[in-house]
């Protein structure tokens, strides 16, 4: 197999089945998907995919400026808190009052899905210890190597494989409107406690120093999501 192809390939199925646990983002896509519609949740869907693969650069050609500022990562983990903890909220609002669509004043408000997209993932630090523990897998594999041919390839790859894992909640949530239409809130609450429990989550890393910043600075890590 072409080495680039080969790169490739591992970049996709590595993003595809990272997408897959629930998280803040892929849950926020589904409910973008229900509440708005397919158009805002792919929208949505590609910007977070950009700043993931943003990210990806970042952390192969970047890392040791980063380790050497790991203060920037522990702030966005607070901030990735207070986001999640707000989501969490605005769903149970959302889902105590159907009357008035139940939509999240924040995931739908007058503020552009791409925004969006773009705003929450570049919220989701974790993202860079991920990328960083499997990029010196694949480097130990031989599989990716510090040329810019690689680098390019591995991003494609990692951009179709976030935009793929995100289509399955985005559809998912197309479906749940089709079949459960008339029990929009109790899809707001099921919403709602995953917000909620992701948001507990965050704070538990963060007070017992768990979270992205500790994570770099400790082996590499299994997740992503979160």
């Amino acid at each position: 197999m072409n080495p680039l192809l080969r790169i490739a390939i591992w970049g996709l199925g590595i993003s595809a089945l990272g997408t897959l646990p629930l998280g803040t983002i892929n849950v926020a896509a589904m409910q973008i998907s229900i509440a708005e519609g397919l158009y805002a949740a792919c929208l949505f869907s590609i910007g977070a995919a950009i700043i993931e693969v943003a990210y990806v650069r970042v952390s192969l050609v970047g890392i040791n400026w980063i380790r050497h500022r790991v203060h920037l990562l522990r702030w966005l983990d607070w901030a990735a808190f207070l986001i999640v903890a707000a989501l969490a909220v605005t769903s149970f609002m959302a889902a105590a009052h159907p009357e008035d669509g139940g939509k999240n004043v924040i995931l739908n408000a007058d503020i552009n899905s791409f925004a969006l997209g773009i705003s929450m993932s570049a919220l989701n630090p974790m993202q860079v210890p991920f990328w960083f523990g499997w990029s010196t897998v694949l480097f130990g594999k031989g599989v990716l190597k510090a040329d810019k041919r690689y680098f390019n390839w591995y991003s494609i790859g990692i951009g179709i494989g976030t935009l793929t894992g995100l289509a399955i909640f985005v559809c998912g949530g197309q479906v749940l409107v089709k079949h459960m239409d008339g029990n929009r809130s109790l899809i707001n609450y099921i919403i709602a406690g995953i917000f909620a429990l992701t948001a507990l989550i965050f704070l538990y890393k963060i007070i017992f120093n768990k979270g992205a910043a500790a994570a770099l600075q400790a082996k590499p890590t299994d997740e992503r999501n979160q």
